[in-house]
C-alpha cells in the first residue's frame, strides 16, 4: 500500500479489477429480490457536464448501496441519439449526423466510464441504430393497425425557406431560427398517438405512484387537465350566415351561458372562411393568425385581436343573437376551433369586449359584496358564496344549481349534453426531418396508408448523409422513398417524415431488459422480471413530457402483451442543479463579456461571501453575476474531465453527493472540491498508518473498557445513522457527515493494545463500507489493504450492533443561567435527583454558583442540566 493517495493509480486498477471480474453484468436470477436502478440516459452532445456527474453518481451511488443490500441491481446505460442537435452540428461543420453521434457517443462513453459507474455495459442501447429503432417501428404498425395511430393534417409551423417544420421554441419573434423567414401556419398530413383514450387511466394511476415527488404528479394532472363541462349547440342565423346549421363549443362553466355575449372562432373555422369569402380584409386578418404562434402558452401572453364576420348565432335558452368573431386567441384543432365569450366572467373575454365594445353581462353576485367591472372577473373561478344574477329562471342559484339546471334544459331542446374532457391533446410524431426514425408506412395510390410488413422492418434510415436544412433529405432520395406497395406491388411512394425523438426515449428503459433480443420488442420474461424500474432518476424539466409519453407507452406495451405492470417507474427522484458563480464585463453594445470562474481571482468577506473579484489576466474588476446554472451561455461550467484528471473520480462523486441533498441544487466550489480530497488523504493516511503496523487480532467485545465502548459505540451510530440516511431518505450528504465525525473520533483513538488495534480495524472497515457506493475506488482498494481476499463490491453493508449503542454511563453539559460551565459523567439509569446533585456540585460550575441563590435546576434528559440562579 502506497503511502500517499495517487488517485489515478488507485481508480485504474480498480475499475480493471470489476472489468476483469464482469462485476457488473447482471442476468435474471428469479427468486432474488432485484432492483433496477436508472438515470435519465443522456443524448451524445460530445462532453459530459457537471450535471450529467450529478446525475449519474446520485443513481450509483444508490445502485451500489442494494448491492451491499444483498439484492441484483441492474444499472444500464445508453444514448439518447436522434434529434436535431446531431442536424445542426452536422450541418455546421459538414459532417454525417450519425459520424458526429457515433464519435461522441465514444468519448463520451469513455468519460462515464472514468467515474466507475457500476454500470452492465452488455445492455447499452443506442437509439438511432436499427436494431433499436426496428422494433419502435414494429410497435407503430400494430398500433396504426388499430387505430391508436392515426394520420391527419395538423395545423404547424412552417419555414418556407428551410421547408420544414419547425418547433414553437424554434420561431423567434415570428420568424424561422435558422432562416430567419417569416413563419407561416400550415396543414400538413400528421402522424398521431391517440394517448388521449389513455387520458383518464394516466390520471387515476397517477394515485399509485407514491413514491413519486407530489409536485411531479400535480404539474401531470394539470397537463392532463381533466375538466366537467358541457358542448353547448348554437344555431346558425341563416339570415346572416347564408344557410343552416349549428356551431358547438365545449365550455367547462355552462352555469354562466346567460351571461354569453359573442362567440369567436378560429381563423380556420368553417364560418370564418365563409365570411371572408369577398372580404380582402378579413382575409388578410386570416392570414395574420395563421402566421401566428400555435403554442398555447403563446397565445396566453399576446394581443387578443378579432375580426367582426357580420355572421350571428342564436343563443341556446334566449334565442337572442350573439355576434360571431375570428379571434386571433382561438386554435383551430383544440375542441372545436370556437368558444363562447363571457366577458363579466372571464379576463381575457373581457379585455376582448371593451377593445371591441361588446355587452358585458353580470351573471354572478356576491351574497355579502357589492360589485364592480374589476371583481368580475375573480368572481368567475370563485364558486363559494355566489348566487346567479340576470339570468331569467335560473336566477339565485348556486354554482352546481346552476350547471344542473342549464345543462338539464339544453340536453331536453338538444342544444347541449355534459361532458368530461381533457386538456390533454393526441402526440402528433411526425417531424419534416432527416435524424430520426423512420415513419414506417407506404402510401399507395390504390391501397392508401400501408403499414410496412414485420418481414421488412426495419425501414433503414440512410446514414450517409449531410443535411442542408432545407427540408428533409429523405425527400430528396429517390432510392429511399420509392418502392413498391406490400399489398398490390404496384409502384409507391414511402413515407418520408421521421418519429418526435421523445417517442425512442418513451420505451428505452425496458429495451434495456433484452437489449440484444432480436425475436421481439422485449423479451417477457426478462421484462418482466425487471420492471417496473424501482428508482428512476433525472431532471425536474422532464416531469411532464417525457415521462407522461413513457408512462402512456408502458400501457401501450402492457395492451400489446409485452409488460404485465400498469407504470414504468415506483419511484422518482428529481435532482437538482448544479449552479456555479458567474463574473461578467459589459460591453459598449450592452452586451455582457462572460468569464469562467477558473479565469477570476475573487475576495471573500469574514463569512465567505464574494465582495470582489477581478480578471486574473488584466487584474481589473469584474461584475458578480451571482450563483445560475452551470451553461455554455454564462461561461460558468466546469469540465468533469478537468476534475477527475486532477483530483480523481472519487473526489468529484464526494463532493457532488456532500454539497446538498440530491433534490436540491448544489453550488460548485473550488474550495468543496479541495476539502473532498483532503477528507480521502485523511482515510488514505489513517488506514496506510494502520496497514503498516502490521497485522490485527480478533475484537473482543467483551472485554472492552469504557473508553473502548464509547469508539465502538461512535462506530455503530455512524453504521446506523448512514443505513437511514443512504437507505431511506437518499440524504447521502448527512451519511458523509456521519462519516466524517466518525473519522474524527478514529483519529484519536489509541493504538496502544491489540484491543485498540482490533477496534480501528473494525472503526475503518465501517468507514470503508459506508464510503463505499459514494467512493468505490478508494474503497475497493483500502478493502483489500485491510485483509480482505474479496472485492469491495460484492461486500454486504454492515450491520447496526446495538449492544454497542447501549451507554452505561452519559455525558451531560452543565449551564448556569444557560451558559456552558462544565460536563458531568452520570449513569445511564441515574435518577434526576442524582443527575441534580451531580451538576450542583460540578467543580467547574461550582464558583459560578458562589453567593447566589439557586432557583430551580432543570433536567433535559441526556443531554444537559441547567441551573437557574440569582
Amino acid at each position: 500500500m502506497h503511502e500517499q493517495y495517487q488517485h489515478l493509480d488507485v481508480e485504474a486498477q480498480a475499475q480493471q479489477a470489476w472489468d476483469s471480474a464482469h462485476s457488473f453484468k447482471v442476468s435474471e436470477q428469479p427468486g432474488k429480490e432485484k432492483f433496477y436502478c436508472l438515470s435519465m440516459f443522456p443524448y451524445p452532445s460530445g462532453k459530459l457536464h457537471m450535471g450529467h456527474v450529478r446525475n449519474y453518481t446520485i443513481g450509483d451511488v444508490i445502485s451500489r448501496y442494494m448491492r451491499m443490500q444483498g439484492k441484483n441491481v441492474l444499472q444500464p446505460m445508453g444514448w439518447d441519439a436522434f434529434g436535431m442537435p446531431a442536424e445542426n452540428a452536422a450541418m455546421k461543420n459538414g459532417v454525417a449526423p450519425a459520424k458526429w453521434t457515433y464519435e461522441n457517443i465514444d468519448y463520451m462513453k469513455s468519460q462515464l466510464k472514468s467515474l466507475g459507474l457500476a454500470i452492465d455495459w452488455s445492455r447499452e442501447v443506442t437509439t438511432c441504430k436499427p436494431d433499436y429503432y426496428r422494433w419502435e417501428q414494429w410497435l407503430f404498425t400494430r398500433l396504426f393497425e388499430k387505430g391508436v395511430i392515426y394520420r391527419k393534417n395538423g395545423t404547424v409551423n412552417w419555414d418556407p425557406v428551410d421547408q420544414t417544420v419547425l418547433a414553437n421554441e424554434q420561431v423567434i419573434d415570428g420568424r424561422g431560427w435558422r432562416s430567419g423567414a417569416l413563419i407561416e401556419k400550415r396543414e400538413i398530413p400528421m402522424y398521431y398517438f391517440r394517448i388521449t383514450a389513455y387520458a383518464e387511466e394516466l390520471l387515476a394511476d397517477l394515485d399509485q405512484l407514491d413514491g413519486w415527488p407530489e409536485q411531479v404528479k400535480t404539474m401531470q394532472r394539470n397537463w392532463i387537465g381533466k375538466s366537467f363541462g358541457a358542448d353547448i349547440v348554437f344555431d346558425y342565423d341563416a339570415a346572416s350566415i347564408g344557410i343552416d346549421g349549428q356551431l358547438k363549443v365545449y365550455s367547462t362553466r355552462p352555469d354562466t351561458l346567460m351571461g354569453a355575449t359573442y362567440v369567436a372562432v378560429a381563423a380556420e373555422h368553417p364560418l370564418a372562411q365563409r365570411a371572408a369569402e369577398g372580404n380582402a380584409e378579413l382575409q388578410a386578418f386570416i392570414a395574420e393568425c395563421k402566421a401566428g404562434s400555435v403554442a398555447e402558452a403563446d397565445m396566453a401572453t399576446m394581443e387578443k385581436k378579432g375580426f367582426a364576420t357580420g355572421q350571428f348565432v342564436i343563443h341556446p335558452l334566449t334565442g337572442d343573437k350573439l355576434p360571431v368573431f375570428v379571434a386571433n386567441y382561438v386554435l383551430w384543432g383544440y375542441g372545436e376551433g370556437a368558444v363562447m365569450a363571457v366577458p363579466a366572467h372571464d379576463e381575457r373575454d373581457f379585455e376582448f369586449a371593451n377593445k371591441y365594445g361588446l355587452p358585458i353581462q353580470q351573471v354572478y353576485q356576491h351574497a355579502e359584496h357589492s360589485y364592480d367591472a374589476a371583481q368580475w372577473q375573480s368572481w368567475y373561478g370563485d364558486k363559494d358564496g355566489l348566487s346567479t344574477v340576470n339570468s331569467g329562471q335560473y336566477d339565485g342559484k348556486t354554482f352546481s344549481e346552476a350547471f344542473d339546471a342549464i345543462v338539464a334544459d339544453l340536453e331536453a331542446n338538444a342544444h347541449g349534453a355534459r361532458k368530461t374532457q381533457f386538456r390533454l391533446r393526441d402526440w402528433g410524431i411526425s417531424r419534416q426531418r432527416y435524424w430520426g426514425c423512420p415513419i414506417p408506412i407506404i402510401h399507395c395510390d390504390s391501397c392508401g396508408d400501408v403499414p410496412v410488413p414485420a418481414e421488412q422492418l426495419p425501414v433503414v434510415l440512410p446514414e450517409d448523409v449531410i443535411p442542408d436544412g432545407a427540408g428533409s433529405p429523405l425527400a430528396k432520395m429517390p432510392e429511399f422513398y420509392q418502392c413498391s406497395c406490400p399489398k398490390c406491388g404496384a409502384p409507391a411512394k414511402r413515407e418520408t417524415d421521421t418519429m418526435d425523438t421523445f417517442v425512442e426515449s418513451s420505451w428505452y428503459y425496458a429495451r434495456y431488459a433484452s437489449p440484444t433480443d432480436s425475436q421481439g420488442m422485449v423479451n417477457k420474461d426478462a421484462a418482466n422480471y425487471w420492471l417496473p424500474v424501482d428508482q428512476y432518476i433525472g431532471g425536474i424539466e422532464h416531469a411532464i413530457l417525457h415521462l407522461l409519453y413513457a408512462r402512456f407507452f408502458h400501457k401501450l406495451m402492457r395492451d400489446e402483451g409485452l409488460v404485465n405492470s400498469d407504470e414504468p417507474f415506483k419511484n422518482l427522484l428529481t435532482q437538482g442543479m448544479v449552479v456555479a458563480e458567474t463574473y461578467y464585463r459589459t460591453l459598449d453594445n450592452g452586451g455582457k463579456d462572460w468569464f469562467n470562474p477558473a479565469d477570476v481571482e475573487v475576495e471573500r468577506d469574514s463569512k465567505g461571501k464574494i465582495i470582489a473579484a477581478m480578471l486574473k489576466s488584466d487584474g481589473l474588476p469584474v461584475e458578480i453575476g451571482g450563483t445560475e446554472k452551470m451553461s455554455k451561455s454564462k461561461n460558468n461550467g466546469v469540465d468533469p474531465q478537468t476534475m477527475i484528471d486532477a483530483y480523481g473520480a472519487d473526489t468529484c462523486r464526494l463532493f457532488m453527493m456532500f454539497a446538498s441533498p440530491p433534490d436540491m441544487s448544489c453550488e460548485w466550489s473550488d474550495a468543496g472540491i479541495e476539502g473532498a480530497n483532503r477528507f480521502l488523504r485523511r482515510v488514505w493516511r489513517l488506514a496506510q498508518a494502520h496497514v503498516s503496523a502490521g497485522p490485527v487480532s480478533a475484537l473482543d467485545v467483551s472485554a472492552l473498557n469504557d473508553a473502548q465502548k464509547d469508539i465502538r459505540r461512535s462506530i455503530h451510530l455512524a453504521i446506523k445513522q448512514a443505513s437511514q440516511d443512504i437507505g431511506q431518505h437518499h440524504k447521502f450528504n448527512t451519511a458523509i457527515a456521519a462519516v466524517m465525525t466518525l473519522m474524527n473520533v478514529l483519529e484519536k483513538a489509541p493504538t496502544d493494545s491489540a484491543q485498540d488495534r482490533a477496534l480501528l480495524q473494525e472503526g475503518l472497515e465501517a468507514v470503508v463500507l459506508l464510503l463505499g457506493p459514494i467512493t468505490p475506488h478508494i474503497g475497493h482498494t483500502l478493502w483489500q489493504a485491510l485483509g480482505h481476499s474479496d472485492l469491495l463490491i460484492d461486500a454486504l453493508w454492515p450491520a447496526v450492533d446495538e449492544q454497542a449503542l447501549v451507554q452505561n454511563t452519559l455525558e451531560l453539559v452543565v449551564q448556569v443561567n444557560g451558559k456552558l460551565r462544565g460536563h458531568i459523567q452520570v449513569a445511564a439509569d441515574a435518577s434526576r435527583e442524582i443527575i441534580e446533585q451531580s451538576a450542583l456540585t460540578c467543580e467547574s460550575a461550582a464558583r459560578f454558583l458562589e453567593g447566589v441563590t439557586v432557583r430551580k435546576v432543570i433536567v433535559v434528559p441526556g443531554k444537559l442540566v441547567n441551573i437557574v440562579a440569582n
